[in-house]
């Protein structure tokens, strides 16, 4: 992929995100990468939605995180954005402060996978990754905020694959995919769990699980070889 259709993906996912309502102001942000490249797109820092284009897009070196072609600065956020490309290898990520998700996030809650919506893209809890410690906050704070989400994952034994998505405490969620559109999609959805999960808990305080056969069953008729929800993709 050149860096011009890169670009253009990561371009079109930021206005893409912009319409789902899940961001206000210049808050958020969507990523793409190109590990053949080894380098990421990411939205400028400080620049609102409707100003953007497809050249306002940063290139940056995922090995370095140097700004490659670019004279705008690139995300606050892009340390974290690149530390999740360097552990998880995928190919997208998106950054919200989207109100139920992040509220999940600053009550320290994780969204249980309570029906089947939920499993259809994420197999089994988002969780919350630790709060951050003094010492994490006041230096390399964006980059620590990537690496207490890759430990989460790597501590707790959780499939990034399997589970793209996390709320990082006191601050909001963070998901990634194989694709920008695929990440924004994925941002979309969790913020509908996060409404769905609060209902639940006002219906019923207890919230009942639903057994793990059924979790597995609507994540693997969507994910995996033996997927078959949805159309086949025509063979090249």
């Amino acid at each position: 992929m050149g860096s011009h259709a890169l670009r253009e993906r990561v371009f079109r996912a930021n206005v893409a995100l912009a319409g789902t309502g899940l961001v206000i102001e210049t808050f958020g942000n969507v990523s793409g990468a190109d590990h053949d490249a080894g380098l990421m797109a990411i939205k400028p820092s400080g620049v609102p939605y409707q100003k953007l284009t497809t050249m306002d897009m940063v290139l940056v070196s995922i090995e370095t995180g140097e700004v490659v072609d670019s004279a705008l600065r690139p995300s606050s956020d892009t340390p974290t954005h690149l530390e999740l490309y360097r552990a998880f290898r995928c190919g997208a990520v998106v950054h919200t402060h989207s109100r139920l998700a992040t509220a999940f996030a600053q009550a320290q809650t994780p969204i249980q996978c309570l029906n089947t919506t939920h499993a259809d893209y994420f197999r089994g809890d988002v969780p919350v990754a630790r709060p951050m410690t003094e010492a994490e906050v006041a230096s390399d704070y964006e980059r620590n905020t990537g690496l207490v989400i890759v430990e989460t994952f790597r501590g707790r034994g959780l499939s990034p694959e399997e589970i793209g998505a996390v709320l990082v405490a006191n601050h909001g969620p963070f998901i990634w995919a194989d694709d920008p559109m695929l990440a924004v999609e994925a941002a979309h959805v969790l913020e509908y769990l996060a409404e769905v999960s609060l209902a639940a808990r006002i219906i019923n305080p207890a919230e009942p699980a639903p057994d793990r056969f059924l979790i597995d069953r609507h994540y693997l008729r969507k994910h995996g070889a033996q997927a078959y929800y949805g159309q086949k993709k025509p063979s090249s």
